[in-house]
Parts: structure tokens; C-alpha cells; sequence
């Protein structure tokens, strides 16, 4: 697909959208080869839980709906993992078992609740649980995402800051106004 454009996707949203979406099931990749300037780029598909881990999973196993996150990697590029839509640290461990460390960590938090889905516990990562993910990943930045714009978020940036406060690694959390860019240091 060198020049064109793609989305990758759960296998789910890739059927639904038609090409240039490509459907990847946790832990498949797929290869995007450099030209000129641009480098080669690898998106690996990784596994996450839209809510709790005991939560009700349909026929297809998935809690609330099919989601995925994502792994972006390359050849001098650093590491980026993109959580998607999940409340699960298991998910994540097994991110970091098959992937290792990643540099940068955006974590979809906010602990979205809905009241008449699983008991109206989090169908995303509260924010204690976005710094125990942090933690497990090694991640050496991470942008919150997802923790503000809806009304079933129960927690935004200042509990996200707070956990990681906490946690002791407030120096990795970088927040941002919406639309503005992100250069860490170690680039």
C-alpha cells in the first residue's frame, strides 16, 4: 500500500468501512514502507477490554463492543502505544509482555460510566488505573486522552494528575490544550 492511505481497525470497524481500512486482530501488524523522508512504519493491533474484566461479553467475547489499541513502531521511531477504548490492566500487561517498553503511552481514561452498563463501572481506565498502566509499560511519556468532552466521563485531567501525582511519576504526564503538540525532551 506504499502512497496510499489506510485505516487500521478492528476487524469489526474494517468490515463496516470498506477499503483503505484494513482489519487487524490483536497482536497482527501491518507494514507501511518508507519512501523518500517518511520511515517505515509498523501498526500492531493490540488486545482491549471496554470495561471491566469480569464484565458481560457478547458472542464474540467482547465486553460493551469490539475495540482494539494500537502499537506504532519503526526504525529510529519511537515507540507509541494508543490504548483505545479499555478498563482492563490485564489487557495492558499483555501489551508489555509481547511488546516491551514503549516512550509514548496515550491513554484513553476518564472512567466513562454509563448507568445501565456493567453496574455503572468504569468502561474505561480511571485514573489510578492509567498510572498503574503507565507503570507496567515503562512508559516515559503519557498523554491522556479521552478525559473530557462527554458527560459519562467521572474523572478528568485534575484526577489523572492527581494519580499520577501519587503514584510518583507526575514527571512522565504531559497535558496539553487540545490541538496543541507534544516534543519530549528525549527526542
Amino acid at each position: 500500500m506504499s502512497g496510499s492511505a489506510f485505516w487500521a481497525a478492528h476487524p469489526g470497524a474494517a468490515g463496516r468501512l470498506g477499503p483503505p481500512a484494513v482489519g487487524l486482530k490483536p497482536f497482527e501488524s501491518f507494514e507501511l514502507p518508507g519512501e523518500g523522508d517518511v520511515k517505515a512504519l509498523t501498526v500492531q493491533a493490540v488486545p482491549a477490554v471496554h470495561g471491566p474484566a469480569d464484565g458481560q461479553r457478547d458472542a464474540s467475547g467482547h465486553v460493551n463492543c469490539e475495540v482494539t489499541g494500537f502499537v506504532l513502531s519503526g526504525p529510529g521511531l519511537p515507540t507509541v502505544y494508543l490504548s483505545g477504548d479499555k478498563a482492563s490492566i490485564a489487557a495492558v500487561k499483555a501489551v508489555a509482555e509481547r511488546v516491551g517498553t514503549v516512550d509514548v503511552a496515550v491513554l484513553f481514561a476518564g472512567a466513562a460510566r454509563v448507568a445501565t452498563k456493567e453496574r455503572g463501572r468504569p468502561l474505561t481506565l480511571t485514573a489510578q488505573r492509567a498510572a498503574a498502566a503507565a507503570e507496567v509499560l515503562g512508559a516515559r511519556l503519557v498523554i491522556p486522552a479521552h478525559v473530557d468532552g462527554w458527560a459519562h466521563f467521572s474523572e478528568g485531567v485534575d484526577e489523572f494528575g492527581g494519580a499520577f501525582d501519587e503514584s510518583g511519576i507526575l514527571d512522565v504526564l504531559a497535558v496539553v490544550p487540545h490541538g496543541e503538540w507534544i516534543v519530549p525532551s528525549w527526542l
